[in-house]
Protein backbone atom coordinates (compact mmCIF):
# COMPACT_ATOMS: atom_id res chain seq x y z
CA UNK A 1 0.00 0.00 0.00
CA UNK A 2 1.72 3.31 -1.14
CA UNK A 3 1.02 6.37 0.85
CA UNK A 4 2.06 9.93 0.55
CA UNK A 5 0.97 13.23 1.78
CA UNK A 6 1.40 16.86 -0.24
CA UNK A 7 2.84 20.09 0.60
CA UNK A 8 -0.80 21.10 1.49
CA UNK A 9 -1.26 18.78 4.37
CA UNK A 10 -3.84 16.50 1.99
CA UNK A 11 -3.47 12.63 2.87
CA UNK A 12 -2.75 11.00 -0.62
CA UNK A 13 -4.63 7.74 -1.52
CA UNK A 14 -2.62 4.83 -3.40
CA UNK A 15 -4.37 1.41 -2.86
CA UNK A 16 -3.06 -0.11 -6.12
CA UNK A 17 -0.38 -1.99 -3.92
CA UNK A 18 -1.98 -3.07 -0.56
CA UNK A 19 -0.73 -6.26 -0.32
CA UNK A 20 -3.77 -7.66 1.40
CA UNK A 21 -3.38 -5.38 4.98
CA UNK A 22 -6.57 -3.80 5.63
CA UNK A 23 -7.56 -0.48 5.04
CA UNK A 24 -7.68 1.17 8.59
CA UNK A 25 -4.01 -0.56 8.87
CA UNK A 26 -3.16 2.09 5.92
CA UNK A 27 -4.74 5.13 7.52
CA UNK A 28 -3.07 4.43 11.10
CA UNK A 29 0.63 4.16 9.18
CA UNK A 30 0.19 7.37 7.17
CA UNK A 31 -0.87 9.04 11.00
CA UNK A 32 1.78 7.70 12.10
CA UNK A 33 4.07 8.94 9.14
CA UNK A 34 3.50 12.18 9.93
CA UNK A 35 3.95 11.84 13.56
CA UNK A 36 6.95 10.09 13.85
CA UNK A 37 8.66 12.91 10.78
CA UNK A 38 7.32 15.01 13.43
CA UNK A 39 5.51 17.20 11.06
CA UNK A 40 2.52 16.21 13.78
CA UNK A 41 3.98 17.40 17.01
CA UNK A 42 2.32 16.55 20.20
CA UNK A 43 -0.94 17.82 21.11
CA UNK A 44 -1.75 18.66 17.03
CA UNK A 45 -4.71 18.21 16.23
CA UNK A 46 -5.75 15.14 13.25
CA UNK A 47 -7.89 14.86 10.90
CA UNK A 48 -11.60 14.16 11.96
CA UNK A 49 -12.79 10.79 10.93
CA UNK A 50 -15.12 12.80 8.63
CA UNK A 51 -12.00 14.50 6.97
CA UNK A 52 -10.43 11.14 6.69
CA UNK A 53 -13.66 9.73 4.69
CA UNK A 54 -13.69 12.63 2.70
CA UNK A 55 -9.81 12.73 1.95
CA UNK A 56 -8.96 9.29 1.43
CA UNK A 57 -12.48 7.36 0.07
CA UNK A 58 -12.55 5.16 2.61
CA UNK A 59 -15.69 4.41 5.40
CA UNK A 60 -16.05 5.86 8.52
CA UNK A 61 -15.99 2.62 10.38
CA UNK A 62 -12.71 2.33 8.95
CA UNK A 63 -11.42 5.88 9.84
CA UNK A 64 -13.05 5.50 13.62
CA UNK A 65 -10.87 2.06 13.54
CA UNK A 66 -8.08 3.85 12.76
CA UNK A 67 -8.58 6.51 15.34
CA UNK A 68 -9.33 4.73 17.84
CA UNK A 69 -6.68 2.12 17.73
CA UNK A 70 -4.02 4.82 17.54
CA UNK A 71 -5.61 6.30 21.01
CA UNK A 72 -5.54 2.88 22.64
CA UNK A 73 -1.70 2.87 21.36
CA UNK A 74 -1.09 5.84 23.19
CA UNK A 75 -0.19 8.09 19.97
CA UNK A 76 -3.79 10.37 20.25
CA UNK A 77 -5.71 11.78 22.35
CA UNK A 78 -8.91 11.98 21.35
CA UNK A 79 -11.33 14.35 23.56
CA UNK A 80 -14.94 13.98 22.62
CA UNK A 81 -16.78 17.12 21.05
CA UNK A 82 -13.28 18.47 20.54
CA UNK A 83 -11.14 15.99 18.03
CA UNK A 84 -7.71 14.31 17.90
CA UNK A 85 -4.62 15.20 18.63
CA UNK A 86 -1.05 13.46 18.99
CA UNK A 87 0.06 12.35 22.43
CA UNK A 88 2.98 13.92 24.52
CA UNK A 89 5.77 11.91 23.95
CA UNK A 90 6.27 9.80 27.70
CA UNK A 91 9.45 9.34 29.26
CA UNK A 92 10.58 5.63 30.53
CA UNK A 93 12.58 3.99 33.43
CA UNK A 94 13.72 0.48 33.55
CA UNK A 95 11.59 -1.57 35.55
CA UNK A 96 13.37 -2.45 38.67
CA UNK A 97 16.66 -1.09 38.38
CA UNK A 98 17.31 2.07 40.58
CA UNK A 99 18.04 4.86 38.62
CA UNK A 100 18.94 9.06 38.70
CA UNK A 101 15.88 10.42 37.37
CA UNK A 102 17.86 13.26 36.30
CA UNK A 103 20.24 10.71 34.43
CA UNK A 104 16.77 9.19 32.55
CA UNK A 105 15.69 13.41 31.56
CA UNK A 106 18.90 14.20 30.33
CA UNK A 107 19.89 10.81 28.64
CA UNK A 108 16.67 11.78 26.55
CA UNK A 109 18.47 15.39 25.84
CA UNK A 110 15.82 17.00 28.01
CA UNK A 111 15.91 19.77 30.84
CA UNK A 112 15.76 18.16 34.70
CA UNK A 113 14.36 20.59 37.55
CA UNK A 114 13.41 19.89 41.14
CA UNK A 115 11.26 21.28 43.06
CA UNK A 116 11.72 21.22 47.12
CA UNK A 117 8.60 20.98 48.71
CA UNK A 118 9.78 19.65 51.79
CA UNK A 119 12.73 18.29 53.59
CA UNK A 120 12.56 18.44 57.71
CA UNK A 121 12.98 15.97 60.19
CA UNK A 122 9.85 13.95 61.63
CA UNK A 123 8.67 11.23 63.65
CA UNK A 124 8.17 7.83 62.01
CA UNK A 125 4.29 6.86 61.01
CA UNK A 126 3.47 3.10 61.90
CA UNK A 127 3.99 2.67 57.92
CA UNK A 128 6.65 4.53 57.67
CA UNK A 129 8.83 2.52 60.71
CA UNK A 130 7.06 -0.63 59.49
CA UNK A 131 8.91 -0.11 56.03
CA UNK A 132 12.27 1.48 57.78
CA UNK A 133 12.56 -1.13 59.96
CA UNK A 134 12.44 1.25 62.72
CA UNK A 135 10.18 1.74 65.89
CA UNK A 136 6.99 4.11 65.77
CA UNK A 137 7.87 7.67 66.29
CA UNK A 138 11.57 7.20 65.85
CA UNK A 139 13.20 10.37 64.03
CA UNK A 140 13.20 9.79 60.06
CA UNK A 141 13.74 12.47 57.86
CA UNK A 142 11.42 13.51 55.14
CA UNK A 143 12.09 14.62 51.78
CA UNK A 144 8.65 15.41 48.93
CA UNK A 145 10.19 16.52 45.42
CA UNK A 146 8.76 17.24 42.14
CA UNK A 147 11.12 16.30 39.22
CA UNK A 148 10.19 17.65 36.41
CA UNK A 149 11.12 17.53 32.08
CA UNK A 150 11.28 20.27 30.12
CA UNK A 151 9.11 22.16 32.67
CA UNK A 152 6.51 18.99 33.07
CA UNK A 153 5.70 17.38 36.26
CA UNK A 154 6.69 13.80 35.68
CA UNK A 155 7.10 12.32 39.50
CA UNK A 156 6.79 13.33 42.44
CA UNK A 157 9.46 11.73 44.98
CA UNK A 158 8.10 11.02 48.20
CA UNK A 159 11.07 9.68 50.59
CA UNK A 160 11.81 8.37 53.81
CA UNK A 161 15.39 8.41 54.97
CA UNK A 162 16.76 6.16 58.27
CA UNK A 163 19.33 9.04 59.59
CA UNK A 164 21.58 6.68 60.32
CA UNK A 165 22.07 5.49 57.47
CA UNK A 166 22.60 9.19 56.13
CA UNK A 167 23.05 11.62 58.56
CA UNK A 168 23.85 14.60 56.39
CA UNK A 169 20.62 14.14 54.24
CA UNK A 170 18.84 17.53 55.61
CA UNK A 171 21.91 19.11 54.63
CA UNK A 172 21.96 18.87 50.90
CA UNK A 173 20.60 21.13 47.83
CA UNK A 174 18.18 18.46 46.35
CA UNK A 175 17.81 21.48 43.36
CA UNK A 176 21.26 20.75 42.63
CA UNK A 177 21.75 16.80 42.94
CA UNK A 178 19.01 14.16 43.33
CA UNK A 179 18.67 12.28 46.48
CA UNK A 180 19.00 9.18 44.86
CA UNK A 181 22.44 10.40 43.30
CA UNK A 182 23.10 11.17 47.51
CA UNK A 183 22.30 8.27 48.83
CA UNK A 184 24.13 6.26 46.19
CA UNK A 185 27.32 8.20 47.22
CA UNK A 186 26.52 7.91 51.09
CA UNK A 187 25.10 4.73 51.18
CA UNK A 188 25.97 2.30 48.38
CA UNK A 189 23.38 0.13 47.37
CA UNK A 190 23.11 -3.75 48.35
CA UNK A 191 19.84 -4.38 47.30
CA UNK A 192 16.19 -3.00 46.48
CA UNK A 193 12.44 -4.10 46.73
CA UNK A 194 9.79 -2.29 44.09
CA UNK A 195 5.82 -2.64 44.32
CA UNK A 196 4.37 -1.32 40.92
CA UNK A 197 0.42 -0.38 40.54
CA UNK A 198 -1.93 2.15 39.52
CA UNK A 199 -3.89 4.35 41.44
CA UNK A 200 -6.02 7.16 41.32
CA UNK A 201 -4.07 10.52 42.15
CA UNK A 202 -4.84 11.97 45.78
CA UNK A 203 -6.09 16.04 46.13
CA UNK A 204 -2.53 16.98 46.61
CA UNK A 205 -0.99 15.51 44.16
CA UNK A 206 -3.20 16.49 41.29
CA UNK A 207 -1.56 19.88 42.40
CA UNK A 208 1.86 19.26 42.45
CA UNK A 209 1.97 17.15 38.90
CA UNK A 210 -1.10 19.74 37.52
CA UNK A 211 -3.45 16.95 36.42
CA UNK A 212 -7.30 16.13 36.66
CA UNK A 213 -8.32 13.70 39.92
CA UNK A 214 -9.84 11.72 36.64
CA UNK A 215 -6.02 10.92 35.64
CA UNK A 216 -4.59 7.66 36.65
CA UNK A 217 -0.96 7.03 37.91
CA UNK A 218 1.73 5.09 38.51
CA UNK A 219 2.77 3.90 41.80
CA UNK A 220 5.49 2.68 42.43
CA UNK A 221 6.60 2.04 46.16
CA UNK A 222 10.78 1.03 46.51
CA UNK A 223 12.85 0.37 49.49
CA UNK A 224 16.46 0.33 48.98
CA UNK A 225 19.06 -1.40 51.35
CA UNK A 226 22.90 -1.04 52.01
CA UNK A 227 24.30 -3.97 53.73
CA UNK A 228 21.34 -5.32 56.05
CA UNK A 229 20.18 -2.04 56.76
CA UNK A 230 16.63 -0.32 54.94
CA UNK A 231 18.33 3.30 53.85
CA UNK A 232 15.00 4.64 52.24
CA UNK A 233 11.75 4.27 51.60
CA UNK A 234 9.72 6.11 48.90
CA UNK A 235 6.19 6.85 47.34
CA UNK A 236 7.08 7.01 43.21
CA UNK A 237 3.98 8.62 41.53
CA UNK A 238 4.08 9.42 37.86
CA UNK A 239 0.82 10.79 35.83
CA UNK A 240 -0.01 7.98 33.74
CA UNK A 241 0.28 9.97 30.50
CA UNK A 242 3.43 10.83 30.81
CA UNK A 243 5.25 8.08 31.44
CA UNK A 244 5.89 4.44 31.01
CA UNK A 245 8.71 1.58 32.33
CA UNK A 246 10.40 -0.95 30.67
CA UNK A 247 12.09 -3.79 31.25
CA UNK A 248 14.28 -6.47 29.49
CA UNK A 249 15.79 -9.50 30.43
CA UNK A 250 17.79 -12.45 28.45
CA UNK A 251 19.31 -12.35 25.31
CA UNK A 252 17.64 -10.15 22.97
CA UNK A 253 17.32 -11.18 18.83
CA UNK A 254 20.13 -8.29 17.88
CA UNK A 255 22.41 -8.84 20.72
Amino acid sequence: MKRSIDQNAQLKWDNSDNDGAPLYAGVKQMILDRIQSGEWPPKHRVPSENELVAELGVSKMTANRALRELASEGELVRIQGVGSFVAERKGYSELFEVRNIAEEIDERGHVHQASVIVLAQETAAPDVADALGLPIGAPVFHSLIVHSENGVPVQIEDRFVNPEAAPGYLNQDFTKQTPNAYLTAEAPLSGSEHIVEAAMPQPWECKLLVILRTEPCLLIRRRTWSSKRVVSFARLVYPGNRYRLESRSGKMADD
